[in-house]
């Protein structure tokens, strides 16, 4: 297949603006984003997008999921489409960028491609998948998750949130559900633009990272069980305080995380402490250990030393200790052709590269699991996402959705 010429470019100057745009709905309180999913104000950034999109020429598809599909065609009918997207959906207090520049980035492929006449023998689809975050519907890639068969589609829909509202209640509430049977679309391929949520690229002032990898990641949720009593009368020898012995597993969690290095991690981020009170020994704990690694055997290694060493800590401290898995998912090999691609358009274009494993979960994850997939990662400022802080440049948006281009055209065949 021909390769695109270097001399093409995405506008990036349209890309910001259509970035800037988008980020008028749903506004944060300290210049982010709050647009969660299946909101009032998701229906306004998917009316926006669905313009956008018709405007530039597309038919767009919906599925049962709220998934968006906006397709541009390509001279062979029979040939299954080349796909590119994200999410439009933030967390409460998001940032610009995270899943936007997938969606409008996709967008504006096919802008330019329109603006010079480019024809590829296969379809060009820019989609845009519901409820990527999980801030209101847990778990986070929903739907995407559904697409790929991953989850099934009523135990989606029952989701709930803080409120008791279902995902499916509330798709249909804002006019955002479709007729078209959710999966039963085939992908030549999927690629995906995303911010890199770390601050790898920008430190080693590298333009572009091409995802080889996504990292798996393990959630046990840990109980730590002593007993509760004054912290003034009781003496130290007597205590059986479940929130030492939670202190001393997070040890070893980080000293277990370091050992498996360069690419392991682990940390506990929900903690709930009983009674929670100022005078009185923690009785109870309950906290969510994080393991993450590329490697699904690093990942199991990780969590058999936790727990033989929570229970060493444990019994040491006259504490019970109990553990349930509660999340999780193996790690992720993107498609060596597609990654190539993704490789070749950045060389092509003259932007600095390296290879990168993706830290955080993406749809395009579980579309990997259905269709040859890769992502294209740009840098973003200190590392900094999940954040109304979040923050990239212009140039770094448009080089991101440079790559992204030619590697989408290069796959979808383009007519010279």
């Amino acid at each position: 297949m021909a390769a695109p010429g270097e001399n093409l470019r995405i506008n990036g100057d349209r890309l910001w603006n259509s970035l800037m745009d988008m980020a008028k709905i749903g506004p944060g309180v300290a210049g982010g984003n709050n647009r969660q999913t299946l909101t009032d104000a998701d229906a306004e950034a998917r009316a926006l997008f669905r313009s956008w999109c018709e405007e530039a020429g597309c038919t767009m598809g919906l599925d049962a999921m709220g998934n968006m599909f906006a397709a541009r065609a390509g001279t062979d009918p029979q040939a299954l489409p080349v796909y590119v997207g994200s999410h439009l959906d933030t967390q409460p207090t998001g940032g610009k960028y995270d899943g936007v520049l997938g969606v409008l980035g996709g967008l504006e492929i096919l802008r330019t491609m329109n603006d010079l006449g480019i024809k590829t023998r296969h379809p060009v689809v820019v989609t845009n998948w519901t409820n990527e975050e999980g801030t209101r519907f847990a778990p986070a890639m929903l739907a995407s998750g559904v697409f790929a068969g991953v989850h099934d589609q009523s135990w989606a829909e029952a989701r709930e949130d803080a409120t008791g509202k279902t995902f499916g209640a509330e798709l249909d509430r804002i006019g955002w559900r479709g007729d078209e049977p959710v999966g039963a679309r085939k992908m030549h391929a999927f690629f995906e633009l995303h911010i890199e949520q770390g601050p790898i690229l920008e430190a080693e002032g590298k333009d572009i990272g091409v995802v080889t990898h996504g990292q798996g990641l393990s959630w046990t949720q840990v109980t730590i069980t002593g007993k509760e009593a004054h912290t003034g009368s009781t003496p130290m020898p007597m205590r059986r305080n479940a929130g030492l012995g939670m202190a001393r597993v997070l040890e070893a969690v980080e000293t277990i995380a370091r050992a498996h290095g360069p690419h392991a991690v682990g940390a506990a981020g929900h903690i709930d402490v009983y009674p929670n009170s100022r005078n009185v020994i923690p009785g109870k704990v309950v906290f969510t250990v994080d393991f993450r690694s590329p490697d699904l055997a690093v990942i199991q290694d990780m969590e058999t030393q936790m727990k033989e060493q929570a229970r060493k800590i444990c019994e040491d401290m006259q504490l019970e200790v109990s553990f349930e898995k509660v999340g999780g998912f193996d790690p992720v090999t993107f498609d060596p052709g597609c990654v190539a691609a993704v490789r070749a358009a950045a060389e092509r274009l003259g932007y600095s590269h390296r290879n990168i494993i993706s830290g955080a979960g993406h749809d395009a994850c579980w579309i990997n699991q259905v269709a040859p997939t890769a992502m294209i990662m740009c840098p973003c400022v200190d590392g900094l996402s999940h954040n109304e802080a979040e923050e990239i440049t212009k140039e770094w948006a448009a080089a991101g959705a440079d790559v992204l281009m030619h590697a989408v055209i290069e796959t979808a065949e383009v007519i010279t």
